[in-house]
């Protein structure tokens, strides 16, 4: 196992006490720090030490792709990590978004390459399902939900100009695309006055809450009124959110590790200054209800939990080593990366042992055997999801 060194990318919805507190350092700091990226993702790549020098991760894999990452990776990813561990650390909303699957990635890459750069939706071929795990108490935004439920909720707010969108909500989940159709096309002239008159109606509740809290910083978006035909979850520490593609979401506050395939294609529907694309994202949106959003761990062995995922770009792994359980061992398939997220542990996989304090990484090649941690602590194991 080597050490692995990630760069913190500084959003300005970062926290400046979560990813410093984690690493033990001075809170709060500078300036926001969002995403701790521990990969090797070209956006953001982390490093190793080659000759008392930082090496780009990207690099050293693509020197040698067989021993890092195995022939079965290679195989099925090509010569590349196929998943990103990240460390999310969100003090306001993120955009809606959503994200494409294998195949709209490769289309929408294919034919963006043709399109000048502010016009390009996609910036590699590949998809992005995600999963993320609460460190902290987390809120979010994830996947619609009943549509009845959403039209009660604007219907609320007595405002006139919304009654064609409640009534399409009112028609079940057929309405759901002309809602958000609706909704995200807006005249641009309209949207501040709308937005205005739901956060003056005399509504309350949740609903109401989260509009005006949204609208404090996004008074002219019509995001604000999409967001509420979203699922509102608050995650408790160890509860998980998985993210399939076509699902529109949202972090609105919290900390939380993440894993992804390893992409960088987000298509946006609101709540950012970024370009957004209403015809390419509705393409993309899945218009059918998420029933249950929040995943709980499942244990595998002692001190050992998973959250499954039905993909096989990665896999995510909690270890909880102490008096308990001193340590524990687990199988996983080719490359790995391991963040110790509390305490301090041992990490050994049969290349060496190295030993992690919270907020270090490490990362092992797929030579490497069972995955065995020791110490008092907690860890995150990311990995492919082959078998």
């Amino acid at each position: 196992m080597e050490l692995l060194h990630g760069p913190i990318r500084d959003y300005a919805w970062g926290s400046r006490s979560a990813i410093a507190a984690l690493q033990g350092r001075p809170v709060p700091s500078d300036g926001p720090e969002a995403e701790l990226w521990l990969g090797a993702h070209p956006g953001a790549p982390a490093s190793i030490e080659r000759a008392g020098a930082r090496v780009s991760l990207t690099d050293v894999l693509a020197a040698e792709p067989e021993l890092w990452l195995g022939d079965r990776a290679v195989n099925r990813f090509g010569p590349r990590l196929p998943f990103l561990l990240k460390v999310l650390a969100a003090d306001a909303a993120l955009s809606l978004q959503a994200h494409p699957d294998a195949k709209q990635a490769r289309a929408g890459h294919a034919a963006d390459l043709a399109r000048p750069a502010g016009e390009r939706n996609y910036v590699d071929p590949y998809p992005k399902p995600e999963l993320l795990v609460a460190l902290s108490d987390f809120e979010a935004l994830c996947g619609f939900r009943d549509p009845a439920a959403s039209a009660a909720a604007l219907a609320a707010f007595g405002v006139p100009a919304l009654e064609p969108v409640v009534a399409a909500l009112r028609s079940g989940t057929a309405g759901l695309r002309t809602a958000v159709r609706t909704l995200l096309t807006w005249p641009q002239q309209e949207r501040a006055g709308l937005v205005a008159a739901v956060v003056a109606a005399p509504a309350d509740g949740p609903d109401a809450a989260l509009a005006r809290e949204l609208a404090a910083s996004y008074p002219a978006d019509p995001g604000v009124l999409v967001a509420l035909l979203l699922n509102h979850v608050r995650l408790k520490p160890g509860e998980a959110i998985w993210m399939p593609a076509g699902n529109l979401h949202a972090y609105l506050r919290g900390t939380g590790v993440e894993i992804m395939a390893a992409s960088d294609n987000v298509l946006r529907g609101g709540l950012t200054p970024k370009r957004v694309d209403v015809d390419e994202l509705l393409r993309v949106l899945r218009f059918e209800v998420l029933d249950e959003p929040v995943s709980t761990a499942r244990r595998v062995s002692a001190g050992v939990d998973c959250w499954p995922v039905p993909v096989d770009d990665f896999a995510l792994h909690r270890v909880t080593v102490g008096t308990e359980v001193p340590t524990a061992e687990l199988t996983v398939a080719g490359p790995r990366v391991v963040l110790c997220a509390s305490g301090s542990v041992t990490v050994d996989d049969g290349s060496g042992a190295l030993t992690l304090a919270s907020g270090q990484a490490a990362i092992g090649g797929a030579s490497g055997g069972p995955v065995r941690i020791s110490g008092s602590g907690e860890a995150y194991v990311a990995s492919s999801g082959l078998h």
